[in-house]
Order: structure tokens, then sequence, then C-alpha cells
């Protein structure tokens, strides 16, 4: 069963949420906030496995909720999707630079709010090639950004550099087998084997790395 815990300030958003995740045998709703502080304090209660947050609430905004529930080390088993009315660069930057292992919008089809819970629950990234490619463009024309390298970039082989870049360029596992002419599942080793040194929780977290250190190319 994967639990859900559902973060919006509107009651009428939170009640279609929960039919909707209620509606599938394993899925389940843990709990529910309308306020940033709130959900921080539901996560570190009942630990769930997603939680689906909304950017803009009182108290403290989504995006303070979603970095103070990834930085807790007690809740290194919850991942966050982040849903927006609005579909900006800068939402969905900071949704990332913060931890998010994806961003959606508010009118994304059931269907597809489903498939991203079920991702996200194991580890996936849900961040698609042209979200990504739009944030890494966002990123490269902000004057003056100096990158940073993660401090863990040395322990990587210039292969695992290459294939991070790669990921931060949006390119899926098979794409980047392609690029590298490798078989698919050395790419997803490559990516796999990057994570673990980086301490990445997902495929999204490797995006942030990759810009932030300059391993992508404007």
């Amino acid at each position: 069963m994967i639990t859900v815990l559902l973060a919006d300030d509107q009651d009428l958003v939170r009640i279609g949420l929960r039919a909707l995740v209620e509606s599938e045998d394993d899925l389940a709703v843990v709990g529910e906030a309308a306020d940033g502080l709130s959900v921080v304090e539901l996560a570190r209660r009942e630990r769930p496995d997603v939680v689906l947050m909304d950017v803009r609430m009182p108290g403290i905004d989504g995006i303070e909720a979603t970095r103070r529930i990834v930085a807790d080390s007690e809740l290194t088993g919850t991942r966050v999707i982040v849903l927006t009315t609005f579909e900006l660069d800068e939402y969905v930057f900071d949704a990332l630079r913060h931890g998010a292992s994806g961003f959606l919008t508010k009118d994304t089809r059931p269907a597809d709010l489903l498939r991203a819970i079920r991702l996200v629950a194991e580890g996936e990234a849900l961040l698609s090639p042209s979200v990504t490619r739009r944030v890494v463009r966002e990123f490269a024309t902000r004057p003056a950004r100096v990158p940073r390298p993660h401090p863990r970039l040395g322990t990587l082989t210039d292969r695992e550099r290459e294939v991070v870049g790669l990921v931060g360029e949006g390119l899926s596992n098979g794409e980047i087998a392609d690029r590298l002419v490798v078989s698919p599942a050395t790419a997803r080793t490559h990516v796999s084997r990057a994570m673990v040194k980086l301490g990445a929780r997902d495929r999204a977290q490797l995006v942030v790395f990759a810009y932030q250190s300059g391993l992508v190319e404007s």
C-alpha cells in the first residue's frame, strides 16, 4: 500500500484528490493539511510515501515545506510531488532545488496523477525532458550564477560525470545508452552508481546536481 499525504489550502481540491487517490486499491490517504506548517508536522507523524504538495499555502509555502521534509533525516523514504496552477520555470526550479521528486500542474489528467504517485513512490523522478530542458535553459541564462560543484563530484568516474550531465539534459536511460553507444543496462548502472556516490534521493536530484556543478552545457 502506498500512503499519500495531501497538502492544499482549498477544501474542494483536497476532497477531489482524496476521492481520486482512495479509488485505487493500492493507494491510501493518511492525512490532509491546509497550510505548510501542518503538512510538515503530519509528514513527521505519518511518514507517508508520497506528499502531494500545493505551492501557495498559508504559514509557509509548499516549497519551504518541501525543503523541511526532505531535510528531515526521519523522512528519507518520503517523496514530494509539487502541484500548482502555475507552470512557471521558477516554481519548477525551486521545487527541484529543495528536493521535490516531481512537478505537476493541477490540470494534469487523473490517470497521469495516479501514475505519478506510483512512479515517485518507487524512487523514480517525475520530470519530463521538456521540463528539464526548460529549467536548464533558465539556469543557463542567469547572469550571476556561478557553478557550485557537488562536494562528492570528485568521486565520479569520467563516464559517470558524463552520464550525470546527460541526465541533466533530460535524457532517459535509453537515450543515454544510444548517445554513449552502450546497453540500456549499462546506462542504468552508471546512473545508479552516480546517485549512490552523490547521495541523490532520486533522478530529479541528479538533474539539480548536474546544472549546479556545471555539467550541463547551455
